[in-house]
């Protein structure tokens, strides 16, 4: 297993006294031991992170994008090495990290060229008496250090997420790893230093929680971008001070089913959308809201593909369902299950456990109050109901601490543009899973869902400051 991988600050790796292991969810094995950062090491990240902007601030365009189309390049070459270490700390099934890396790709391409586009207007000033020869210009400016921490579902692409629009804009960045998934974010670090970009412009630090609230505290950092858990997440705003927050929290993400929908599509997105890396996003499909005039076909069709899924070891490429995190993750969703059974809820695929593997799970008549619907279950479980108005399931989809996205499967355009308005969630897609996600679009939710948008061109408008410039005209002389 060799020594323990150190962190970078800056442009320098170090080691620590304090390391972690890092363990392989599916079978317990220690895939590697990482160094822990402490107070001081966070310090001289803040010290790093704040010297680098000075450079950073000045970049060119052109440099930025360059560097972030290197980045990309990076990943490129070394993909399978980074799909495979995601595979062995996060235990996702292999051909969904190949799809990650991917991603990540994708999200820094989009940032090179969004490094080259960051817009800004000019203001007629001349709209009362007075102002006649004035001229107002706006453009966007990086606003200083950023914290990013990351969640262990996406440990590259969320990541990325963070660093790219930073870099696009400007902004230099300190990473908080998940402390179960902290490999990738170390590889990315490596390929960072390629780029060529200022000492500082990322510095990756594997810490316990008090380092981390160390740094959410510290007023050097001007933005705070946490994606995890709704708890976490609120608990860190009210720490920050005055530096922006973005969040990206949980989900309980829904689905309708009108009586005039495909239903072998609608089956085979909901199919997918549920149960992909076992459920572990915050905008897997939770809960289906079938018409009751075609719940019956749906049922049947939704069942088929959902037992024609593989479950197993996620290094397997035909694996679709790996296992969770860890096996108290496991635990805690069969126990929702079994809790929902024991309270009513008819079980009709799924439901058992197996080490930190869960099987499929689909259950119908459950009630609003069960914990498998009304909080996020975070694993492979996916409800269905029936309902009789389209006003009802919509009342229904909303009655949810969650507001990230939400699906529609139907050809009606009117109720497409009703759901539009009425769902209360960040995003609404039509006749496609609320799973779907792409690097340019602006991404979050409402209620306990987070605040601000993610998606590079979004995130990059969180991450800089505008600032109008106002010039008088006015010829030398004139009165």
């Amino acid at each position: 297993m060799g020594s323990a991988h150190p962190f970078l600050i800056g442009d320098r790796w170090q080691h620590s006294a304090t390391t972690v292991p890092v363990i392989n969810p599916f079978n317990g094995d220690r895939v590697a031991e990482v160094c822990q950062a402490g107070k001081t090491e966070a310090e001289d990240a803040i010290r790093a992170s704040v010297t680098a902007f000075s450079g950073m601030r000045r970049l060119p365009a052109h440099v930025r994008a360059a560097a972030l189309g290197t980045i990309a390049g990076r990943i490129t070459a070394r993909r399978e090495e980074l799909a495979r270490t995601i595979t062995a700390e996060a235990g996702k099934p292999i051909a969904d990290a190949r799809r990650e890396v991917s991603r990540a790709i994708q999200t820094f391409t989009v940032a090179a060229e969004e490094a080259r586009r960051i817009p800004g207007e000019v203001i007629p000033m001349d709209l009362s008496p007075g102002t006649d020869a004035s001229l107002g210009i706006v453009r966007r400016f990086p606003v200083g250090p950023v914290l990013g921490i990351t969640p262990f579902n996406f440990p590259l692409n969320l990541v990325a997420h963070k660093v790219a629009p930073c870099f696009a804009c400007g902004n230099p960045i300190v990473l908080k790893p998940a402390p179960q998934t902290p490999l990738t974010a170390l590889m990315l670090g490596e390929i960072v230093l390629e780029a060529g970009l200022p000492a500082g412009a990322l510095s990756v630090l594997p810490c316990d929680n008090t380092v981390a609230e160390q740094m959410v505290t510290d007023p050097r950092f001007k933005v705070l971008s946490f994606t995890g858990s709704v708890g976490v997440g609120w608990m860190l705003k009210a720490k920050s001070g005055k530096k922006r927050v973005l969040l990206e929290l949980g989900g309980n993400a829904g689905v309708i089913i009108e009586p005039d929908a495909d239903l072998d599509l609608a089956a085979q997105r909901c199919a997918v959308g549920g149960y992909v890396y076992s459920g572990q996003s915050c905008i897997s499909v939770q809960r289906i809201f079938v018409h009751h005039s075609v719940y019956d076909r749906f049922v049947e069709r939704f069942l088929a593909r959902v037992r024609a899924l593989k479950s197993g070891d996620p290094s397997d490429e035909a694996t679709v369902v790996g296992p969770l995190i860890n096996e108290a993750a496991a635990r805690r969703v069969a126990d929702w299950i079994s809790e929902a059974v024991a309270q009513g809820a008819r079980l009709l695929a799924g439901g058992k456990r197996s080490g930190s593997l869960v099987e499929p799970t689909v259950l119908a008549d459950v009630t609003p109050t069960m914990k498998v619907s009304c909080r996020e279950v975070f694993g492979p479980v996916v409800t269905v109901t029936r309902y009789t108005q389209f006003e009802e399931a919509l009342e229904a989809l909303n009655d949810s601490e969650f507001g990230l996205q939400a699906g529609v499967f139907t050809r009606d355009v009117e109720r497409v543009f009703r759901a539009y308005r009425d769902l209360e969630v960040g995003t609404v897609l039509v006749n496609e899973s609320p799973t779907f996600r792409a690097e340019h679009m602006p991404y979050g939710g409402v209620k306990d869902s987070g605040l601000g948008r993610e998606g590079v061109p979004y995130a990059i408008e969180e991450m800089t400051e505008l600032k109008l410039l106002v010039l008088n005209l006015k010829e030398s002389g004139n009165t």
